[in-house]
Formats: structure tokens, C-alpha cells, sequence
């Protein structure tokens, strides 16, 4: 199933990376494990962070795509389950919208 993965990263912790130079190798290390469809970062609520576009076969999944933000930078993670058009379609929400009236 594919999910958004959401990291965002502690500015202190974050910035001690950058400085010591190992920001870009932890981060290049994290992505090449986990192989996300998407990666795009950005600036949000005033720190550094970032959505993944990652699949989940199963919820064991989990930990090995949170575990290395957790471990490398004290990293926030969630997941958001979500969809593409062609999912959204199979939905059902005719069927839905008639039996919820």
C-alpha cells in the first residue's frame, strides 16, 4: 500500500549534521534503503522535513522506513496512507454515496 512518509527534523540535531558534514551522507544513506517512489523536501512549521512516497506491504514494513530518521536525526515520522486516481476509482463511491443517503 503506498503511504506518504512524513519526517521532519529537529532543527538543533539537524544543524549539528550539517556542520559536521555528515547531513548529506545520513540522508543519502537513509533514501538509498529506502527506495521511495518520491522523495521531496521542504521547510515546514519552521524545521526542515520532508514526504516520501513509499509502499507498505505490511505493517513489519514500518519500522525500517521510521527507525533510521528516528536513530540518525530524532526525526518526527508519520504515515498517510494514500491514493492515486486509478485507486480512487476503485473505490466505490457511487455504491457508497447510494448506500449512505
Amino acid at each position: 500500500m503506498r503511504f506518504l512518509l512524513h519526517v521532519s527534523l529537529p532543527v538543533e540535531k539537524f544543524n549539528r549534521a550539517v556542520l559536521d558534514g555528515t547531513a548529506g551522507a545520513k540522508m543519502a544513506r537513509i533514501l538509498e534503503d529506502t527506495k521511495p517512489e518520491a522523495a521531496y523536501f521542504c521547510a515546514e512549521g519552521g524545521k526542515r522535513g520532508g514526504y516520501l512516497v513509499v509502499n507498505v506491504a505490511n505493517a513489519a514494513d514500518m519500522p525500517r522506513l521510521a527507525e533510521p530518521w528516528f536513530l540518525q536525526f530524532d526525526a518526527t515520522v508519520e504515515f498517510l496512507p494514500t491514493m492515486v486516481p486509478e485507486d480512487l476509482q476503485k473505490a466505490g463511491l457511487e455504491e457508497l454515496g447510494k448506500k449512505w443517503r
